[in-house]
Formats: C-alpha cells, structure tokens, sequence
C-alpha cells in the first residue's frame, strides 16, 4: 500500500534567531507622551511664575535698596528649578567680599541667563536683540539688564551707560563672545565690553565657566549639546520645548579668582587672560574631568631697555 508522503513544513525565516542575521539596530525614539507632558507641565509652572512675579518686581524696580536685585535673583533660580535643571557651582562669588564686580562668563544659550542671574546678584548686559522678544524684553527691563548694539559708534556710550550701572552699586554680567557658541568650545572674547572696567579703582573682575555636563543623568555627550545651545537659526520657543522635555538636567558653573583690572597692561590682555581660564575650565567640565578655579594671569612685564 502506498502511502501519501508527508508535505515537510517550511522554515519560517522571520526574525533574525533563524536567519542568522544580527538584530536590527534600534532607531532613536522620539519625544514619548511622559516627555511631552513633562515639558508642558515645566512651561506652564515657568509661565504663572513669571506673571506671578511681573508686578512684584515691577513694584520693586522704582524703589531704593537691593530688595529688586534678591528678588531677581530668587526669580531666577526658581525659573531654573521649575525647567528641572540642578546647579552645581564650584568656587566663590566675589561679590560676597563687598565692592563692584564685573562676571565675565561664556555664553551657549539663553538658559546661561537663568542659571547665572539664580546664582550671581548682577545686571545683564544683552544686545538689543533680545529687546525684541515677546515677554523675555519686559523680564530683561524688569531686571535692568543693560542693552547694547555692539557697534563701534556707540561703544562710547554703552560704555558709559555700564560704568553709571556700576558707580550705582550694581554688579554687572558681561558674554564678551559676542554670540552664543554651540556649547563645544569657547569662542575668543572680544575686548570690547571690558573697556567699563578701565580705568576704575576698586572693581574687580570675575571670570566664569558654565557647562551643561549632564543629560538623562549621564554625561552630555557632544552630539547631544545642541539641546542646550541655542545658535544658529534656533528660534526661542521650539528651543524650550526641546529642553524642557530633559530628565536629570544639570549645569555647573565654575567661579574662578577675580582679579583687578589694573593689574593688566590693557582691556585685550585682561580679555586674553579671562578667556583662558573659562575656557580651560570649561574644556574639563566637557570631558567629565573635575574642574577648579583657576586665576587669570597678566602677561610679564616687558623689559624696554632689553628691548
């Protein structure tokens, strides 16, 4: 008798187990709904903050005393934790010792605002730019940030504008770059700003690094630093709604030595000397190496008659 032979069944060759094959690489996810939610959460906590502290602030700004420079301060560090970002700073402020004070600090975004003015009771200077931007204009005036174009004919004015600040009993913050950078590296200062320190006994200066060293708890690694740089072509809005999806965000922020200005043959060696401590300790923080204080150094003196 014959029998029908049995029909083999075919190998099924899905999944890469029965190939052989290795697994398919995972493609980057984007933003998730707990991402999403996080960040509209943060913008709207940012938002009522902020029209909670517009006519406080405004009620501050004409009155005498520092009351108007503790309450900018605080506006600002809360602003900074409702994004969910943690501030580590290294160093000491100078300020803390009495007598005006300049910070000269690098500058990748416009998060280097709300991280230093939590941490520094200081004045902004901004370019006139950000005189333009919806509701960040009437927080920049409310914490008489001081505008400038940058433009030669006008250095003279903007320079005096800055040294009325001073003479006041304010503490300014200067971003002598000129521009953001994309986080990666510092760009060189231009000397420009530091002419208000010219000259003027008692000031001193100093320098500061701050990094955005980590993402997700992790180390930031570089193609992840245009989440906190904000350059190029990024406008402001898309840009925060990118942060503000970040988890275990921190920045630090290193408060070097400060020096005085007149110890420094001219505003270009101070500017010189103030770039290469940011950028050394910036350069640190990057690679997830510890950074210090450093203390910027004048050139040595010239010997004429060697010469």
């Amino acid at each position: 008798m014959h029998t029908k032979p049995r029909r083999l069944k075919r190998a099924r060759r899905t999944g890469p187990a029965r190939t052989g094959l290795p697994p398919p690489i995972a493609l980057a996810r984007g933003p998730g709904w707990n991402d999403q939610l996080r960040a509209a959460r943060r913008a709207a906590l940012v938002f009522a903050w902020t029209l909670l502290c517009i006519p406080v602030q405004t009620a501050l700004v004409n009155l005498p005393g520092k009351a108007k420079v503790r309450f900018a301060r605080l506006y600002w560090a809360t602003f900074c934790q409702l994004l969910g970002v943690r501030v580590r700073v290294i160093g000491t402020e100078a300020s803390d010792a009495g007598g005006p004070v300049v910070f000269v600090s690098n500058h990748s975004s416009w998060l280097d605002i709300v991280v230093l003015g939590g941490q520094l009771p200081a004045c902004f200077v901004a370019k006139t730019d950000v005189a333009s931007w919806p509701l960040v204009s009437t927080i920049a005036r409310l914490g008489r940030t001081v505008f400038v174009t940058r433009l030669r004919h006008s250095a003279a004015r903007e320079r005096d504008a800055m040294r009325a600040r001073i003479e006041a009993g304010d503490n300014l913050i200067l971003f002598p770059e000129g521009t953001t950078s994309d986080g990666a590296r510092v760009l060189p200062f231009r000397s420009a700003l530091l002419s208000v320190a010219e000259g003027v006994k008692g000031l001193r200066v100093q320098p500061v690094s701050i990094v955005y060293d980590r993402l997700d708890g992790l180390p930031t690694r570089r193609g992840l630093r245009a989440r906190f740089a904000y350059y190029g072509d990024h406008t402001i809005g898309p840009h925060f709604w990118r942060l503000a999806q970040g988890n275990a965000m921190r920045v630090s922020v290193v408060l070097h030595e400060p020096v005085d200005p007149l110890a420094f043959p001219d505003r270009k060696a101070l500017s010189q000397a103030l770039w290469t401590v940011v950028a050394a300790a910036a350069a640190e923080l990057r690679q997830n190496r510890p950074a210090q204080p450093r203390r910027a150094v004048p050139p040595p003196a010239v010997d004429s008659a060697a010469a």
